[in-house]
């Protein structure tokens, strides 16, 4: 389109909207993607925050002649949400629960509320919405009924269309109706409208008459049926309902602007056997005696997933607790209104399994606590699958969403297999056994030549394979691109002529997400990878160890929309507050490879407008946890940074926080009056103004005995003469023994283990905890040394974190190989390197990998870096380090709080460990994603806001909710300021709750 027609829609809809409009190209680039393998950059994107601006969007749409495209999450899998229209984005801010009524169970929303929103907000009255999707934490209920979503619990709940009651929608023609089960009488009055409903009310019964024989015997006999129109549904009753008749329509009929939908009981147990086989037909056999047993759900996983979900902190629980090494898996899931009747199930089931041979073993979940990493897993599938993507080589999914009724599916897979044996295709299967539907993604390379043709030529032979079978095309993903052209074959002319009919009633003028279920392209046009161009020769200073370099690092984003969770996890905090998909991973890295895909990439990522877009990126890591294609946003960031400045020059606020560790050694030496000038308005509210420091947030406090000092001072005190410099790393024998150190907690009968009985350990002074809260030093220090490791002294330099958040890569890499060249030879001896904080101590496991590729003395230093608390379980567990029943934190709750860096890197588990082996401790940890501290995110003036909403997300009335007396342990430095800042209530690193439960009460009383 051209720019100055798109110019005048933007600056009309400005003017009738209230949200925000963007035309941008960034803007448009990420809407131009969903996650589908198809890309179609829109006229531009709209925000609306109600009805009336829907209908303003499709009212000018309408007057200058072009397409509108309604949109929640942007997770569709066929292609649905992307096209050359105004797309209007109605999850962010139509995302209102507006009632719940328990009693007739019943709850109306907003289009963009999601699923698991609304399942937490019905839960306490005992209700849930039936549909699960492997989503259900970022879809969207009017993608749901846009999709005619269904999910692992069909068999039991059916899909979308049957639970949706009434709509509010937008015509076409801009007008508002409301779309409910009508009787006949309430049919005609309607009917004499002179209005676009009026005419739908009229008319489409008459249409559904003329074509009364093809819509009996075109359509499918399976049930588990998403594409199409639904005109089978006409008949269901006396009257018309065209509340379910347009659930599935993917936004090519009306745009839904509110829903009532049908709530059920939630299940009060819940039971999952995990039953192991040797193969994937072997288990496909297996389903059959499932189903009998009346399960809620029934879902496969194969060796491939399993495989993958062992790759990644995040989902290694699963692998842990099966037996042997299976091929596939099955969960099976029992629903009870009682724990013993949901029990019975698994009973049954095993008694069937058993009597033929079905298996090899079958695991029991019967707690939540237990089922947790299943679950978490099995709704990863997708995402994992894309994990193992390679180059443009990656598994797509355009034969993914048939079903078969479940007698027939082990049958049916062996002929899907052949399809693909006799193409040379591999592809990995998962999905729904219970109702016959099999996510099945062949890996394809759509880039080389012939692929396009290959994908087509699979599909037409799924699509009457299916049709042999007597199945479904689409069972729960839609149309969209990938299909909508095979509808013809898969109805008929007959019943597809009555669909092109039914499209001419509602739509007349072709407006509404045309291209979608009728008169659709081919599958293999407005290809994503295709129309990708090849990139251009970057040299970057991080090493991206993928292929493609930089942009492969992005454009491992498969736009599955993980980020887009809000109540669980880490990933993506900025979005968790905004809302905006820009702000999160997923819109950073497709806005990532719009820049590196130009002519130019360097000075693309100079861009004032993809700057924007990334500055909101709190460099927490998580996406590389979380994400299932591990999308390591934070490093693809830094690098951005850097390329930034080369461009626009380093602001010196970059240079003054990437020289913390100087900075805070400056203020050190300086105390009293460091922090005396710290707290001083003035001198606050000058920083604000030229170094764009908050005046908001106080500043750390400098100790007058930092963790240096009190090293020296130790070890003066055991070899008298003999203490190194605290600037330099002491020599392998030059620390004091444990034993002969007169340290605090020596001097406080802590007592002492034997002189080096575990060999030699480095401990990584950071430059924060070092010179602000020396006490979770000195903690690890006397902890460690008491369970029998010798100490070296690591103070001499800086990692480079905080060089490489800001962006100043060439200062990191000079600091990490000073560090490395330091650490390197003990590191390759197998000497530990530990330290209290997460950030800086991780940053040697990870960027050292990145700023120093090929480095042996890296790789050395990343193989030997532990968590402290790794090595204190192992003490506890080997009886060297034994914390006394009686002590000064039995009878207490702790709530820990993680690191977003550990969460990512190392996991919480030891940390968790550790506090729990305190006796008399009840420790917990709290699921609140990011504290939104971040380092120096949350000091800088224009982050401040941001930081404070992402805190009161879930963390802060999380700690708001604790008695006074509950102990609040996290790791992180930032989290423990955000949290006093936030709450009044102090953290402490949990090492430091460790060492007083060495304390006896009274002991600890008294200090």
């Amino acid at each position: 389109m051209a720019g100055g027609v798109a110019g005048d829609i933007a600056e009309t809809l400005r003017r009738v909207v209230g949200g925000e409009v963007r035309f941008d190209s960034y803007s448009r680039h990420l809407f131009s993607r969903d996650a589908s393998m198809y890309a179609i950059e829109p006229i531009g994107v709209v925000f609306p925050r109600d009805a009336d601006d829907v209908a303003a969007v499709v009212s000018t749409a309408a007057d200058f002649g072009v397409p509108v495209l309604p949109r929640g999450a942007g997770t569709s899998l066929a292609g649905q949400t992307v096209g050359h229209a105004i797309v209007m984005d109605l999850s962010r801010h139509m995302s209102r629960i507006i009632e719940i009524d328990a009693g007739q169970r019943v709850a109306r929303v907003q289009p963009g509320v999601v699923q698991e929103q609304l399942n937490l907000a019905a839960a306490p009255h005992g209700l849930m919405f039936g549909p699960d999707t492997s989503t259900s934490n970022r879809a969207t209920l009017g993608g749901m009924i846009g999709n005619n979503s269904a999910g692992s619990q069909s068999v039991r709940y059916g899909m979308t269309i049957d639970h949706v009651r009434e709509l509010d929608v937008v015509l076409s023609d801009a007008s508002r109706s409301r779309f409910g089960p009508l009787t006949e009488a309430e049919r005609l009055s309607r009917a004499a409208s002179p209005t676009l409903d009026g005419t739908i009310c009229r008319e489409l019964p008459q249409l559904a008459e003329r074509h009364r024989e093809a819509i009996a015997t075109g359509f499918p006999r399976f049930w588990r049926q998403s594409g199409g129109y639904r005109l089978d549904r006409l008949g269901d009753s006396d009257g018309l309902d065209l509340a379910t008749f347009v659930v599935g329509s993917e936004g090519t009929l009306i745009t839904v602007v509110e829903a009532t939908v049908q709530l059920v009981p939630s299940p009060r147990y819940r039971v999952i056997a995990v039953g192991h086989f040797r193969s994937v037909p072997a288990a496909i056999e297996a389903t059959e005696d499932a189903l009998a047993c009346q399960p809620a759900a029934v879902e496969l996983l194969d060796r491939t997933i399993l495989e993958l979900s062992r790759q990644k902190i995040e989902y290694q629980a699963l692998g842990s607790i099966l037996n042997d090494n299976p091929d596939a898996l099955l969960f099976v899931t029992f629903f009870g209104d009682t724990l013993d009747e949901a029990v019975a199930g698994l009973d049954r089931l095993d008694e069937s399994w058993r009597a033929h041979g079905h298996g090899y073993h079958m695991l029991r979940a019967v707690q939540a606590a237990e089922q947790a990493a299943l679950l978490k897993v099995r709704q990863a599938g997708l995402g994992l699958l894309m994990a193992a993507s390679s180059g443009g080589r990656r598994p797509l999914a355009f034969v993914e969403d048939t079903a078969v009724e479940p007698a027939r599916l082990a049958s049916y897979a062996r002929r899907f297999k052949e399809i693909l044996d006799a193409r040379g295709l591999t592809a990995g299967f998962y999905g729904h056994c219970s109702v016959g539907c099999l996510h099945i993604r062949p890996f394809v390379d759509l880039t080389a030549p012939g692929q396009p043709e290959l994908m087509r030529a699979v599909a037409e032979e799924v699509r009457d394979l299916v049709l042999e079978y007597g199945g479904v095309n689409s069972s729960e993903h839609g149309d969209g691109l990938a299909r909508s052209e095979f509808n013809r074959r898969v109805f008929g002319d007959a019943l597809y002529g009555a669909m092109q009919e039914t499209k001419r009633l509602f739509d007349p003028g072709n407006r509404m997400n045309p291209g979608k279920i009728v008169n659709a392209p081919a599958m293999t046009d407005n290809l994503r990878d295709v129309a990708l161009p090849v990139p251009r020769p970057l040299t970057t200073r991080l090493h991206f160890d993928v292929p493609g370099g930089m942009r492969g690092a992005a454009d491992r984003c498969m736009n599955i929309g993980l980020c887009r969770k809000t109540a669980t996890g880490v990933m993506c905090p900025s979005y968790m507050a905004t809302r905006d998909e820009e702000h999160s991973t997923r819109g950073r890295a497709n806005a990532l490879v719009k820049a590196l895909s130009m002519a130019d990439p360097r000075a693309a990522l100079g861009d004032e407008r993809l700057h924007g877009i990334l500055d909101l990126c709190l460099e927490c890591k998580a996406c590389k946890s979380e994400c299932p294609l591990g999308v390591d946003m934070a490093a693809l960031k830094s690098e951005a940074l850097a390329a930034y400045h080369d461009k626009h020059g380093v602001p010196l606020r970059s240079r003054v926080f990437g020289s913390i560790r100087a900075l805070n050694r400056m203020g050190s030496a300086a105390f009293p009056l460091s922090n005396l000038a710290g707290g001083w308005r003035p001198a606050r509210l000058l920083a604000e103004r030229w170094l764009g420091v908050t005046s908001a947030r106080p500043l750390p406090q400098f100790q007058r005995q930092d963790l240096r000092r009190w090293f020296r001072g130790r070890q003066a005190a055991a070899s008298p003469g003999a203490a190194a410099s605290p600037g330099a790393a002491a020599s392998p024998g030059a620390a004091a023994s444990p034993g002969a150190a007169a340290s605090p907690g020596a001097a406080a009968g802590l007592g002492a283990a034997s002189p080096g009985s575990q060999g030699e350990l480095i401990f990584l002074a950071d430059s924060f905890t070092t010179f602000t809260e020396p006490s979770a030093g000195r903690a690890a220090i006397e902890l460690l040394e008491l369970a029998g490791w010798q100490v070296r002294f690591e103070g001499a330099g800086c990692c480079g974190r905080a060089s490489l958040s800001k962006g100043l890569v060439d200062q990191a890499r000079r600091m990490a190989a000073g560090l490395a060249g330091r650490l390197g030879d003990a590191a390759a001896r197998g000497v530990p390197i530990v330290g209290v904080e997460p950030s800086c101590l991780l940053t040697l496991r990870d960027e050292y990998l990145a700023l120093l590729p090929g480095d042996p003395r890296a790789r050395a230093v990343a193989a030997a870096t532990r968590l402290p608390e790794e090595l204190l379980v192992e003490a506890i567990a080997d009886g060297r380090l034994v914390l006394p029943p009686d002590n000064a934190v039995s009878g207490h709750r702790v709530l820990f709080h993680g690191h977003c860096h550990q969460k990512a890197l190392a996991g919480t588990a030891a940390t968790m460990a550790l506090l729990r082996s305190i006796p008399g401790a009840d420790v917990s940890e709290v699921d609140a994603g990011c504290c939104g501290m971040a380092g120096s995110f949350g000091f800088e003036a224009e982050h401040y806001e941001l930081s404070m909403s992402i805190g009161e997300l879930r963390l802060f009335p999380a700690v708001r909710a604790e008695a006074e007396d509950t102990i609040i342990a996290a790791t992180g430095v930032s989290c423990r300021q955000q949290i006093a800042h936030g709450t009044g209530r102090p953290a402490r690193h949990p090492l430091e709750i460790v060492q007083q439960a060495l304390l006896s009460p009274s002991l600890a009383q008294r200090t």
